[in-house]
């Protein structure tokens, strides 16, 4: 049996995104949830970053940059989306996030669904 990344800390991010999709539901922007679960981060005085900046470098140069929506207590990035279903890509996003920041969990979840979705991906080249 694998044990679980960050049990508490994540127990609680999880329970904040159930209570967002609960009151919320389905039928809005990703930013409204995105909102919603900052208020929750803050109520919880759990440290974040939203927006966290990466830089995308080549060579000493900067080619590109990417927002992460969620960084928590500096050990879980938590990644939100309102689409269908996941798909390849959502995955990539995140796990490159886990990589450049050099973090061993994320947290991906999905409001568009009546049942929440969500994936805890792990980065298996970090170790605890």
């Amino acid at each position: 049996m694998d044990k679980i990344v960050y049990p508490e800390l994540s127990y609680k991010i999880m329970g904040i995104v159930f209570d967002v999709h609960n009151h919320l539901g389905t039928n809005y922007q990703e930013k409204y949830y995105q909102k919603a679960i900052e208020i929750e981060l803050k109520q919880q005085e759990l440290k974040y970053e939203k927006e966290k900046l990466i830089r995308l470098r080549y060579k000493d140069e900067d080619i590109g940059r990417y927002f992460v929506d969620f960084v928590i207590e500096s050990k879980i990035v938590l990644e939100t989306k309102h689409v269908e279903f996941f798909k390849i890509k959502d995955y990539q996003q995140v796990m490159s996030y886990l990589h450049r920041l050099h973090l061993k969990l994320a947290i991906l979840v999905n409001f568009h669904t009546s049942r929440l979705l969500y994936k805890r991906i792990l980065n298996s080249n970090i170790s605890l």
